[in-house]
């Protein structure tokens, strides 16, 4: 039991810093971005490779982690956002700096790609805002065999998000211009059996950005096999790559 607790109580990190939020419903925010090393996934268009590796980053205690959180948050901060790498293959460390951050009076906010609903119902009390993303078979993300798998912890973990109470919870996902239509279709019909468009706060299509990247004809056939069902869907790419900041 001791070995677990001092093992939680490091974290390995890529990087802490402040920036404008350039994705999803809340672009254009002042948040702090703290990016957990390691990810198990193989997204193709993947714009963060070098906190994909388990050994990369640095180690730090926990509270090291939260001295650097301090050190590096600006006034009118919004929201601290979790991410990577992916942050739930470090859940417990997670919540603890999650708790941490909550004291200090911030939004947390959530950037999974859902690969493991047990470990993201562990982390899902202490965040305020979530982004549950589904990734589209073209986007490499597991081999053909492992992708039912994903979809179904992608989906539960879209459940748990928006039967937990005060969450502020959207989807996003990523489209390339070699995404399957049909396959969209069967996607979103399956997110709206799980979440009422009333439970969640916005749909954000994504398009890829200098990878494959989905013409204009493209993203308007991803977008109205959601309207009808979500009028609340927008096309919205990364701002930050835009405006030329991190």
């Amino acid at each position: 039991m001791q070995q677990k607790v001092a093992a939680s109580a490091r974290v390995k990190l890529s990087e802490i810093f402040t920036s404008i939020e350039g994705e999803g419903i809340l672009f254009g925010t002042k948040t702090m971005f703290v990016r957990l090393s390691g990810c198990p996934l193989k997204c193709h268009w993947c714009d963060t490779p070098y906190a994909l590796p388990l050994d990369s980053g640095s180690d730090y205690s926990i509270d090291e982690a939260k001295e650097l959180i301090l050190k590096n948050l600006h006034p009118n901060t919004y929201k601290v956002n979790f991410t990577g790498g992916e942050p739930l293959v470090q859940h417990e460390a997670v919540i603890e700096l999650a708790k941490f951050v909550r004291q200090k009076g911030l939004r947390t906010f959530l950037e999974s790609a859902c690969y493991d609903a047990a470990r993201f119902a562990k982390v899902l009390p202490y965040i305020d805002l979530v982004k549950v993303e589904f990734k589209l078979k073209d986007s490499k993300v597991v081999d053909e065999k492992h992708y039912g798998s994903l979809l179904m912890s992608e989906l539960d973990c879209l459940k748990l998000a928006v039967g937990s109470g005060g969450k502020t919870t959207y989807i996003k996902v990523v489209v390339t211009n070699s995404s399957s239509l049909k396959e969209f279709k069967e996607l979103v019909r399956e997110v709206f059996s799980v979440a009422r468009p009333t439970e969640i706060a916005g749909f954000i299509i994504q398009p890829s950005y200098k990878i494959d990247e989905p013409t204009l004809d493209v993203l308007f056939g991803f977008y109205d096999a959601v309207y009808p069902l979500y009028d609340q869907v927008r096309v919205v790419p990364q701002l930050h790559k835009i405006i030329g900041v991190r």
